[in-house]
């Protein structure tokens, strides 16, 4: 039996070596191929294909980090009085780097509680609201503090209906305030802030007033 084993181990050898070889052509028995010459007919100029030097590939990486991503900010919106300041600024930076639009601020009407005495009875206020799961929010008008607002909406009518929803579970001594009125001015606009813009940033600064630079998005 193990020398049935030797002599068909030795068959199986001497038969993929001989189809290896491709001697087995004739009878239409030959290995797959493994070159792909047609891979070569379609490279575009291999002979203009280089290596680059130690210096040359610094050199490139440099100059891809130092590409400056452009991003679009915005800040406002400025009263007429405040825009003449910007012009003043703005009108020293380079062509086409920024631009003033008329816009509109629209009215935010809130869901008030106060004025209250203390704040004290402020702190109060904010223990039963948590206690019955009404959330509520920082006033951005001073004139209403000592104060809460349970929520800003763009029309009156919004606001009221939220406060009747907040009787439903509650809340009785809430009324409808007007926070903030309707707001007309110009908006600026930097739509290609870069590295060499920033750079000037502390020219512009004094004259935004106070206003942050945020994304146009």
């Amino acid at each position: 039996m193990l020398r049935l084993t030797v002599l068909l181990l030795l068959l199986a050898n001497a038969a993929y070596f001989t189809w290896s070889q491709g001697l087995l052509a004739p009878w239409g028995v030959t290995p797959a191929q493994q070159s792909e010459p047609q891979r070569l007919e379609h490279q575009i100029k291999p002979q203009a294909l280089r290596v680059l030097t130690s210096e040359e590939a610094r050199r490139l990486e440099s100059a891809g980090a130092s590409r400056t991503t452009l991003e679009c900010l915005q800040a406002g919106l400025f009263e007429d009085g405040q825009v003449a300041g910007l012009k003043q600024v703005l009108e020293r930076w380079p062509a086409g780097s920024w631009v003033l639009e008329p816009a509109v601020e629209p009215a935010r009407w809130i869901v008030y509680l106060g004025k209250y005495a203390t704040a004290e009875n402020v702190s109060r206020k904010k223990t039963e609201l948590r206690q019955i799961g009404v959330s509520f929010e920082a006033l951005s008008e001073p004139s209403l503090e000592p104060g809460l607002s349970l929520g800003g909406f763009a029309t009156e009518a919004a606001a009221r209906q939220q406060m009747e929803a907040l009787a439903q579970r509650g809340v009785r001594s809430a009324k409808v305030v007007q926070e903030r009125a309707e707001l007309r001015g110009q908006l600026l606009k930097l739509p290609a802030f870069d590295d060499n813009l920033q750079a000037r940033l502390d020219e512009l600064r004094p004259v935004l007033k106070g206003k942050t630079l945020q994304s146009c998005r």
